[in-house]
């Protein structure tokens, strides 16, 4: 759809689009008003109730940890068990307040997105779809919030406080705190505190007239001259909707910098720890100031220049250190040169949601679990086991999903691929269209490393299926010994490298099972791989594993597409009706 030319086609293009939004907007805002009350009543009530049963047992196992840490010492263990009683002590008020405006928030503005997106193109009958749609999805989705919200408090939680308990010091050094240096570093972060954030406070406040209008000027100039976000239909409604809540996204900016400004400033302290000096650190907390500033310049397009000095907080900086400050600060280039903002969306970049890996993960987990079954790698105890969330059940709870994803890095390994390729081998993750997300990036750069190291391995089809059974039952030692898992290479340095790249995924995964939405999407999966398994057993309660049959070594590669994987299957069953497990499972692969 091409931009209307000339201010008159302009203005009635403008004048068309007014009631159209507006009749959008009245009937989101009548639905988020209907739903705001179930919905808000529904997460604070559920949250609550997650926090008060659980908060006894999380300040004692919040200091038992603490306490039994291997790789804290014995001061910094005290000091520890004193700071964290303060967020201990805030955590439920923190919490409540939190579940009260989100699940306002969510409770109002979920249905409103979700009546503009109901009139995206490519939609039929968007009619109904727009009185809907943010219904009684919203209704579950509050549900799934608490659902979450009791994963991450208890799961995630306990997961992590465990990693700490049991992990051991590295090099056989504890961590220690030197108390000389102790007293300095902590008046230099509530000097920090008490300088950066009322300055800090001032700055945001003197640019936030500036960053109102210069918004309202972008945006009513694109919504005029239909360009930029309200070029294509489909992103009128949201960049319409841009407009009315800018003061707020404003608001929010401001507020943001307020609370970034206490932990710029405290973190002064830890300048004087590290360095060593009092001095860095009332240096650094100076150079904060012109760091914010000139930062905030370059988020405004505004001149490049800060009123506040920078002097030096670092007593040995780098020459690397010192040209990445000065470009991480200076005027990048997509403010130099910002891109086009008449470029179609019709042929867009796909920049991808931070849920594509674990969802390509997730559709290949039932695949390859079946086949484990088969080979007798996974047995019924190691499924049941993890569905009682014990520690025998890593092999099917951290084992599978991390061999699912060195599949994936396999994968893309052999097709060359900049990025990591997913289930479909038409969708690629890269760093250009991955999601703008500094959480996923926790993971993707990672993993983007060990693809490459799995390239220059070289791998044959034999260390690619020890390495594949290596991570699989790494999580279960006992299990490892007595499994064949094949010949380990005859290199001790190869050997001891696939093994590194084995404790270095299933860490990854590991860390990716604490996300809030894994373990929900989890149990589904190993729900659905009972139920597949049962149902090819004539339905039994109990999985009659097939013994393993022969194979060959490439096998666990070949299994790469979930969609023909399940398209033949289904095929088979249409064809061979109740035929043994054994029989289709050798035609597939």
């Amino acid at each position: 759809m091409e931009p209307p030319r000339g201010f008159l086609a302009s203005l009635w293009n403008f004048i068309c689009f007014l009631p159209f939004f507006i009749g959008l907007l009245i009937l989101g805002f009548i639905k988020g008003i209907i739903l705001c009350p179930l919905t808000f009543l529904i997460i604070t009530i559920g949250n609550f109730a997650i926090i008060v049963v659980l908060l006894p047992a999380h300040f004692f196992w919040t200091y038992y940890c603490i306490l039994r840490a291997k790789q804290l010492g014995p001061v910094l263990k005290l000091l520890l068990c004193i700071c964290i009683s303060v967020p201990l002590s805030f955590w439920p008020m923190v919490g409540i307040i939190g579940s009260l405006i989100g699940g306002a928030a969510y409770g109002f503005l979920v249905p409103l997105f979700a009546t503009f997106k109901a009139v995206g193109e490519g939609k039929t009958d968007k009619m109904y779809h727009c009185i809907y749609d943010g219904t009684w999805d919203t209704v579950k989705g509050s549900f799934i919030v608490v659902q979450d919200f009791m994963d991450v408090c208890f799961n995630s939680y306990f997961s992590i406080m465990d990693d700490v308990r049991h992990q051991g010091p590295p090099e056989g050094k504890y961590y220690e705190i030197r108390l000389l240096y102790l007293p300095g570093a902590i008046i230099a972060g509530a000097l920090g505190f008490m300088v950066d954030m009322p300055v800090i406070t001032l700055v945001a406040a003197y640019k936030t007239p500036y960053m109102l209008l210069k918004g309202w000027h972008r945006l009513f100039h694109d919504c005029i001259g239909r360009e930029g976000p309200f070029l294509e239909t489909i992103c009128v409604p949201f960049a319409g909707l841009a407009i009315l809540l800018w003061p707020l996204a404003v608001v929010g900016a401001l507020l943001g910098s307020m609370v970034a400004s206490v932990f710029l400033g405290a973190y002064a302290a830890v300048i004087v720890y590290q360095e060593s000096s009092l001095w860095m650190g009332l240096c650094y907390i100076v150079a904060t100031l012109s760091i914010y500033d000139e930062y905030s310049n370059d988020i405004l397009d505004m001149p490049e220049w800060s009123c506040f000095p920078r002097p030096r907080y670092r007593k040995k900086a780098a020459l690397s250190e010192t040209s990445s400050r000065a470009t991480s600060f200076s005027r990048p280039d997509s403010f130099r040169n910002p891109p086009s903002r008449t470029v179609s969306l019709k042929n867009p970049m796909i920049e991808l949601k931070p849920f594509e890996l674990m969802n390509s993960i997730f559709e290949e987990c039932p695949c390859y679990g079946e086949i484990m079954v088969s080979e007798g790698l996974i047995t019924v105890k190691d499924i049941e086991d993890a569905k009682s969330n014990k520690d025998s059940g890593r092999v099917v709870s951290i084992g599978l999903p991390a061999y699912c994803l060195l599949q994936t890095l396999l994968r893309s390994a052999k097709a060359n691929s900049a990025g990591i390729m997913l289930s479909d081998n038409v969708t690629e993750i890269t760093s250009t269209n991955r999601p703008k997300d500094t959480f996923f990036d926790w993971f993707l750069h990672p993993l983007l490393i060990i693809k490459d190291q799995i390239k220059a391995e070289n791998l044959s089809e034999a260390e690619e299926g020890y390495l594949s059974k290596l991570v699989l039952l790494r999580g279960d030692p006992e299990r490892l010994k007595i499994s064949n898992i094949g010949s380990p290479p005859d290199s001790e340095r190869k050997q001891a490298e696939l093994d590194a790249l084995a404790r270095r995924l299933l860490g990854i995964t590991k860390s990716i099972s604490r996300y809030p939405t894994f373990k929900r999407r989890w149990e589904d999966c190993i729900k659905s791989i009972s139920e597949d398994l049962a149902k090819k057993n004539h339905g039994s309660d109990s999985f009659n594993v097939t013994p393993p049959i022969p194979r060959s070594k490439s096998a666990f590669a070949r299994i790469v597409n979930q969609k023909s994987f399940k398209s033949t299957r289904s095929s088979h069953r249409s064809d061979q009706g109740s035929q043994p497990v054994i029989e289709r499972d050798v035609e597939i692969v």
